[in-house]
């Protein structure tokens, strides 16, 4: 803290400004000579570094790093618009074959009747979303002698769920909480971890 209370501003402690461009291309190669690749997949050979430069700028292409850490260097003369548009699409694929997260929903015994309706909103959503939802009820001191009405309680929870999952397995105690496993109606049984 400075006089006036404030925080302390210090420029040099700010975080490293992220690079634009995720590979190098055109005049942002260095290095020279570097193993030059077509836009048919043809191997030119090692040249230098403003010879494939040129090349690539009369096809009217980009010259794009592929693999900096060989040496010399791969690089490939393509559209680098159109291969960043391919990444960010194969990027989609792969999140949305992606397998579904494991989302947590916490209870206490003592929760009120409109807090534990949204929390049951929020488990439903994520149901329909593909995900599978653990309920979790957190027991604390005299509540912990009372575990099998608590089991109970939960899996009153999930029967209030069963239009849009189904249980995996039984309620578990885990320490101070007894966890229960709800995954989407007619999704492929998932063995529990």
């Amino acid at each position: 803290m400075c006089r006036r209370g404030g925080p302390i501003r210090r420029s040099r402690f700010r975080e490293p400004v992220q690079p634009e461009f995720d590979h190098r291309i055109n005049h942002r190669i260095r290095i020279s000579p570097i193993r030059v690749i077509d836009e048919n997949g043809e191997q030119l050979g090692v040249v230098e570094t403003h010879v494939a430069q040129a090349l690539a700028t009369e096809r009217g292409l980009d010259l794009v790093e592929v693999a900096p850490n060989v040496r010399p260097p791969v690089c490939r003369i393509m559209s680098y618009g159109q291969f960043r548009y391919e990444q960010q699409k194969r990027k989609k694929a792969q999140a949305k074959n992606a397998a579904p997260e494991l989302k947590v929903v916490q209870v206490r015994p003592k929760t009120d009747r409109h807090d534990l309706e949204t929390k049951l909103g929020h488990a439903r959503n994520f149901l329909e979303k593909g995900h599978r939802v653990r309920l979790v009820m957190r027991m604390r001191g005299r509540e912990n002698a009372y575990g099998d009405r608590w089991v109970e309680h939960l899996r009153e929870i999930a029967e209030s769920l069963k239009d849009v999952s189904d249980v995996i397995g039984a309620p578990s105690a885990e320490g101070r909480a007894i966890a229960l496993t709800l995954q989407p109606a007619g999704a492929k049984s998932v063995k529990q971890a």
